[in-house]
């Protein structure tokens, strides 16, 4: 280039209005995404909408300062642990989460790349963080961790199924830190005078089996622990739940929705809002090891009316008050 090409080029660049120059010169940072459920999930899209929006709130902008790279689980433990590998391979700034599998997956791939969960069971049981206060590595984000819920699930479910005798809890081993939640469970159990079903299960097939278990006796009940394979297979669950005349209590919205009985836990759309504040602090400068664990703040009951009258059951209206929402 000719000096005066080149500096009649300088000037050109010196009018540029100052607004415009610092939009062209703006980095784009660059977010992954690994989310442990399904993409057609209905679930999905207003809990990512909710963090883009408050991303965007704190002047991050897809398209214009930041990119994301957007994966999906689909409930398949070697698919997440082979798109936690992709991602990492992508060298994003930061990597969101969503559920424990895909998030112990993308810490097994880096260490050094920050990682926030929106969701995650118990992090410290599933050796995602050191402690809650002070993570000390990559990892950090808002946990779904209340231990008091496992007796609450039951204390609901024998409250709207008052002739409960026996409840299974059930999960599966290989995605869901359910330690947390059991001794609440097995001490309302004693206090009900339930006895207590511990149902691991790893497909469709486990979950029929088990629900077809409950219901052949009357007094059957059902409790389904937090978890992305639960998600995943909510419609065989409440299928066999309403087959075998099986009340039902699930930890997310999206099971009363569907046809479950009733549900109770975090609400997860505002947990991934939340999740953007730290993406946001940390692509500002701040270290994922110094931003504390956070605990639900959340929560939400919602009750299905038509599936209670199905199952022959009168919903007390002491639950009926308390709900967030009562689907006729």
């Amino acid at each position: 280039m000719r000096r005066r090409d080149f500096i009649a080029g300088l000037g050109a660049a010196a009018a540029w209005p100052l607004p415009a120059r610092a939009q062209r010169e703006e980095r784009v940072r660059r977010i992954g995404v690994l989310i442990g459920g399904r993409e057609n999930d209905p679930v999905q899209k207003p809990r990512l909408s909710a963090f883009t929006q408050a991303l965007a709130d704190s002047g991050w902008t897809v398209g214009r300062n930041v990119r994301t790279d957007l994966r999906w689980g689909g409930g398949d433990t070697n698919r997440i642990r082979a798109l936690a590998q992709e991602l990492v391979g992508l060298q994003p700034d930061i990597i969101l989460t969503g559920g424990t599998p895909a998030t112990t997956a993308v810490q097994r791939e880096t260490r050094t790349i920050p990682i926030v969960f929106a969701t995650a069971v118990d992090p410290i049981a599933s050796g995602v963080v050191a402690q809650l206060d002070r993570p000390g590595g990559n990892v950090t984000g808002f946990a779904m961790l209340e231990a008091s819920l496992g007796g609450k699930w039951l204390e609901l479910l024998s409250e709207i199924a008052p002739g409960l005798k026996r409840a299974a809890i059930m999960f599966n081993p290989d995605t869901a830190p359910v330690s947390v939640y059991m001794p609440s469970f097995e001490t309302a159990a004693r206090s009900l005078k339930v006895a207590p079903i511990i149902a691991p299960v790893h497909g469709d097939v486990e979950i029929e089996t088990t629900i077809i278990a409950l219901g052949r006796e009357p007094g059957g009940g059902l409790v389904a622990m937090p978890d992305t394979f639960m998600t995943v297979h909510r419609a065989p669950i409440i299928l066999a739940a309403a087959r075998n005349n099986v009340p039902g209590v699930y930890w997310q919205s999206a099971f009363a929705r569907d046809g479950g009985l009733l549900s109770y836990g975090v609400d997860q759309v505002d947990a991934y809002r939340r999740a953007a504040t730290y993406v946001d602090r940390i692509l500002r400068g701040e270290k994922p090891a110094e931003l504390p664990v956070q605990l639900p703040t959340k929560f939400e009951m919602i009750v299905n009316l038509k599936t209670a009258k199905a199952l022959g059951l009168a919903v007390p209206p002491s639950i009926l008050l308390r709900a967030d929402e009562v689907i006729e």
